[in-house]
């Protein structure tokens, strides 16, 4: 990425970038017009980018030059995905042409937040369309409106996630506990599992958006489950350095996701907490989830894994399906300027407007098998029966008091955190039916496919403190002593990038 006005950019912290605009170094306008520049580079990674983007950072500027500035994301851009609410001239449309022109009765919560934080909304980022619920064969990235979100990495390969362009790119995650970020005006998947999370270059960024959107919301009654488990003063004053390691004890659950990662990732990963452990930290083994030969497939990730044994009331699935059911019918109620009210009508747009949004299988190459999710979760009415009830609580008992809890007291050690390798979609499976907490740092890049790879924090509800502790000192360890980390962090290769390759390649390490 070329400087932005004689400054290096692409690597800069939110507070370096602070830095530079309280010096009036840079404006947010200049910084925001870079960045619109760097949005042409990245793999159709940004759906839409606002039309009021540079007028809304020119009044933040001059605010500042007035000596108001509201938050340390004063004059910060950011995206949202493309399934969060803003109440402007953009779409919210789950990247289906199906809810283009619908209006939204005001901006996500998440949303306002930042806003009133001074961030600057730049635009909606491209997602895998309906956030991987229409169909369970498809091409991750992909979108009716954003077509094929690529990964600069390598653009043979998915972007990755229901968040497509804005994964597995050498960055940090937080997925939040079910309930400490409210899900209004987002279009949902399941109220079980759904939570709203943050991005950022590392994990100091990413707890600075944290600290904005975290909070209880009363629209989002789920929200009330926080009050009087988040600490006063917010997020960021856990944030530390390798010395924090020094008597922290780390789980490592070994056969339940470790035997499955790929050898490339799992020595490097197996080195870096070795360097854990040499900062001082205790790393205990055999601590697995007592539950996993029921609840962690043995073949990638598989949400109806309960189905594949046979036992659909021990399956995610079960409940997710019923869920989108009802909770998309109660945010299509919401909206206005929209003929799709309940699922039937989704079903019924796909089916007649095959071209773009492929209803049928075998039609269009992004949805193999057309839209069954969609299809499936039509098929339960929203009827919350015995199965679904059954399904529900044994996901949360044996992930949750049975399942990362019990790991985490393993043998009465009270460990940590758990650390995983991200990349075994299983984990973060695991995590979204507990409704549990997960940061990811990078860790390296895979030789072969040029793929940049993290290391996961998993830890219990409410545990953000925790995990945020833990996650920064080992970043702060591993820029001072590692050159994976390096590796991590060098800019994407955009290798592949002749290839237009729809669907994308699930992994792709031997290219």
């Amino acid at each position: 990425m070329p400087p932005c006005h004689g400054l290096e950019i692409e690597d800069a912290s939110i507070d370096q970038l602070q830095e530079w605009m309280s010096n009036g170094d840079l404006t947010s306008v200049q910084l925001v017009t870079c960045y619109m520049q760097r949005s042409l580079q990245t793999g159709h990674s940004v759906l839409e980018l606002n039309p009021d983007v540079l007028s809304i950072a020119a009044s933040l500027d001059d605010e500042r030059c007035k000596g108001q500035v509201r938050s340390r994301l004063h004059g910060i851009p950011f995206l949202i995905k493309d399934n969060i609410a803003s109440k402007d001239k953009m779409q919210t449309t789950a990247g289906s042409w199906a809810l283009q022109g619908s209006i939204v009765p005001r901006d996500a919560h998440v949303v306002m937040m930042l806003r009133e934080a001074g961030a600057v909304l730049m635009g909606k980022a491209t997602l895998s369309e309906w956030a991987d619920m229409r169909t369970n064969n498809y091409s991750e990235g992909y979108s009716g409106r954003g077509g094929q979100a690529r990964n600069a990495y390598n653009f043979t390969v998915n972007p990755g996630g229901s968040s497509s362009g804005t994964e597995r790119n050498a960055i940090v995650g937080i997925k939040p506990t079910v309930g400490l970020t409210s899900r209004a005006g987002v279009i949902p998947e399941s109220e079980h599992q759904d939570t709203v999370g943050t991005f950022g270059k590392t994990v100091r960024d990413a707890v600075y958006a944290l600290d904005v959107i975290y909070g209880e919301d009363p629209p989002d009654n789920y929200t009330a489950a926080q009050i009087g488990k988040t600490p006063k003063g917010g997020y960021v004053q856990y944030l530390s350095n390798s010395t924090a390691l020094k008597g922290a004890k780390f789980g490592l659950p070994w056969k339940s996701f470790w035997e499955e990662a790929d050898p490339h990732q799992l020595n490097v990963l197996v080195e870096i907490v070795g360097m854990v452990e040499k900062a001082g930290a205790k790393i205990v083994d055999g601590t697995e989830l007592p539950h996993r030969r029921e609840i962690v497939s043995p073949d990638y990730w598989n949400w109806d894994y309960g189905s594949t044994r046979g036992y659909p009331n021990e399956s995610e699935y079960s409940y997710v399906k019923v869920d989108f059911y009802n909770n998309i019918a109660t945010y299509l109620s919401q909206v206005s300027n929209t003929e799709m009210k309940p699922l039937q009508d989704l079903v019924r747009y796909n089916n007649e407007n095959i071209g773009t949004e492929g209803g049928w299988p075998d039609v269009h190459p992004a949805f193999g098998s057309g839209q069954d999710g969609f299809l499936a979760s039509l098929a339960t009415g929203g009827v919350q029966n015995e199965t679904y009830w059954q399904a529900l609580e044994f996901c949360h008992r044996t992930t949750r008091e049975e399942g990362i809890d019990a790991a985490l007291h393993h043998d009465g050690h009270g460990l940590d955190a758990l650390l995983v390798p991200p990349d075994v979609a299983q984990s973060y499976q695991i995590a979204a039916q507990a409704g549990y907490p997960v940061i990811t740092i990078p860790a390296s890049v895979h030789p072969l496919s040029g793929m940049p790879f993290g290391l996961a924090f998993m830890g219990s509800a409410f545990s953000e403190d925790t995990l945020i502790k833990y996650a920064s000192a080992t970043e702060h360890l591993m820029i001072s002593t590692g050159s994976e980390y390096q590796r991590a962090k060098t800019p994407p290769t955009w290798d592949g990038y002749l290839v237009r390759n729809i669907p994308t390649a699930p992994q792709c390490f031997g290219c």
